[in-house]
């Protein structure tokens, strides 16, 4: 069994004005009549400008509790969320209002569209509330945003004239009216055919690719993979993605306990990670960035043995082999962040999972294949 590791204060600390979204250390707690329910437990989430990020998990996982943290609509029990630089937490009502109808889009899965308002109308309510642009700039502005999600000719309709597509794509516009920065999408898709799902898909990813940042929390595993990344999300508890990624065969259970035992670590350019022939400690995932793994040659040369980045790890051949460090591990030019899991979690890790050891070692032979290489040849790969 994993045991419970405090978080890295200092490493999120510095991260702190680097993130758009940044949720640390973030539990909410309800009372039901069955007694008090923990929805999220010591939730950490961060997400960058312009990045895609799916949520997925099963039925009462927390999914629409995350949602409500990062929009304003609840508030956590403890912990901190800071959106934008604003630590929304501290925020009253009035002020949570007007933050978030600048700051934040949402988008419903039942649209959410106000039966006696116009499309147009519709559009036109979050600049009315938050008093942005005047009266012709609104009008002007709506049509612009309707033209952009193809149903400007339905402007002057009302919402129940409109097929479920349409309406999805006039909530879109709707929540694109103040132009925030953030969108947040809770199952955007869950009430529309394959087809029209797809091309709503094709609109956020328009819509990132012009910068805006999309969370979409969704049941849809296709559309899930098309994403910048994906979060995962267990019994109220946030999955390091690259660890699901990385180790498919693990449970969720299993995931969740080994997430909680990851610190993050952060090294500038170039700087050393690992030394050659010193002991090994962890197991080190890169989350952001790239590594290079220097080794040397007969004649003393030390040259690259291997570049990795995202969701790729090391110092794992030393961890199930034994022994020093079978080469040197610097950080890219960019720098690099890291998810570090250390010697013991990792044991009980394979332990737990043949399968997943079993991949692990695969991995071993192609890197000690890599080493081997180029110390023969004497030149970078």
């Amino acid at each position: 069994m994993f045991g419970r590791k405090r978080k890295n204060s200092t490493a999120v600390a510095e991260n702190d004005n680097y993130h758009l979204i940044d949720l640390s250390g973030v539990v909410k707690n309800y009372q039901t009549p069955a007694g008090p329910f923990t929805a999220l437990k010591d939730v950490e989430l961060r997400v960058d400008p312009g990045e895609f990020v799916a949520v997925v998990g099963k039925s009462g996982s927390g999914k629409s509790t995350l949602v409500n943290m990062i929009t304003g609509i609840d508030r956590p029990t403890t912990g901190h969320v800071v959106i934008g630089g604003t630590a929304i937490e501290n925020l009253s009502e009035g002020q949570l209002a007007a933050w978030r109808g600048r700051t934040v889009g949402v988008i419903f899965q039942f649209f959410q569209l106000l039966p006696t308002l116009t499309v147009i109308e519709n559009v036109m309510l979050p600049m009315d509330l938050c008093n942005m642009y005047s009266s012709r700039e609104r009008v002007t502005r709506a049509l612009h945003l309707l033209e952009q999600v193809d149903v400007a000719e339905q402007a002057y309709k009302l919402p129940s004239a409109l097929s479920g597509g349409q309406q999805q794509r006039v909530a879109i516009a709707r929540a694109l009216a103040n132009d925030p920065p953030i969108l947040v999408a809770d199952e955007p898709t869950g009430n529309l055919d394959s087809k029209t799902a797809d091309a709503v898909y094709a609109l956020f990813e328009s819509l990132v690719a012009e910068g805006k940042t999309i969370l979409m929390v969704t049941h849809d595993r296709d559309l899930a993979q098309r994403v910048t990344r994906t979060v995962v999300i267990a019994d109220g508890e946030v999955i390091e993605e690259r660890l699901a990624n990385l180790f498919p065969a693990l449970t969720s259970e299993q995931l969740v306990r080994a997430t909680r035992e990851l610190t993050p670590r952060r090294f500038a350019a170039d700087e050393v990670i690992l030394h050659e022939d010193h002991d090994p400690a962890a197991l080190h995932i890169i989350t952001r960035g790239s590594v290079r793994a220097w080794v040397r040659t007969p004649s003393g040369e030390e040259v690259v043995a291997a570049t990795m980045g995202p969701g790729q790890y090391f110092g794992e051949i030393e961890l199930l082999h034994g022994g020093a460090n079978r080469a040197t591990i610097r950080a890219g030019q960019q720098g690099v962040e890291l998810a570090v899991l250390d010697d013991d979690a990792f044991t009980a890790l394979l332990a737990e999972s043949p399968e997943t050891r079993e991949a692990v070692e695969a991995m071993v032979d192609e890197r000690l294949r890599e080493n081997t290489a180029a110390r023969s040849n004497g030149h970078a790969h």
